[in-house]
């Protein structure tokens, strides 16, 4: 059964990573659809932006609190394993990459979110549900920065520190590679 979710693993984030897979598509549809429907309904106004910061402080203490973990926890696991593979194949730091270097930002953006897609969609489905359990209301900008937040950030910032620790641990990318 483990081999399978590996293999399974494997074969999501392995799939050539400058095309996007169905769930990060979905993911990016959802996205766009999010925003409009969140600027159609409510606007873009000061009180809007406040809105979603008082609502997003008060989320890790109430209801469904799990999901703080949970969504981390999910993309830490996903970024260990893309971490540990960029590692010992000497790829630089995703996050350097994708701020650094314009020739491959979009390449390795595909990548996390293909890597991350089922999270953030867990993630979507989580907040909407917990808004309409808890805020009886449904605002789907604030829907799509929790999840994102969530999910793809913690991804971003372990990805490129697994790689690192990789590289300089026993069995990792050799430093004297002829370059």
């Amino acid at each position: 059964m483990r081999h399978q979710m590996l293999a399974m693993q494997r074969q999501t984030s392995d799939a050539n990573p400058q095309e996007l897979g169905l769930l990060a598509r979905l993911v990016i549809a959802l996205a766009v659809v999010l925003v409009v429907a969140g600027v159609l309904w409510y606007g873009v106004e000061v009180a809007t932006f406040q809105r979603i910061w008082r609502n997003l402080l008060e989320r890790p203490g109430g209801p469904m609190k799990f999901r703080f973990i949970l969504q981390p926890s999910m993309a830490a696991i996903a970024a260990i394993y893309d971490g540990l593979r960029d590692g010992r194949t000497g790829r630089a730091p995703y996050l350097w990459t994708v701020l650094r270097n314009p020739q491959e930002r979009i390449g390795r953006l595909r990548e996390g979110l293909n890597a991350t897609a089922r999270i953030i969609l867990l993630g979507l489905a989580m907040d909407s549900i917990y808004q309409v359990l808890v805020l009886k209301a449904f605002h789907p900008n604030e829907a799509l920065i929790v999840a994102l937040l969530l999910a793809f950030v913690p991804y971003l910032l372990i990805r490129g520190a697994v790689a690192r620790i990789a590289r300089r641990w026993p069995g990792g990318a050799s430093r004297h590679q002829v370059s």
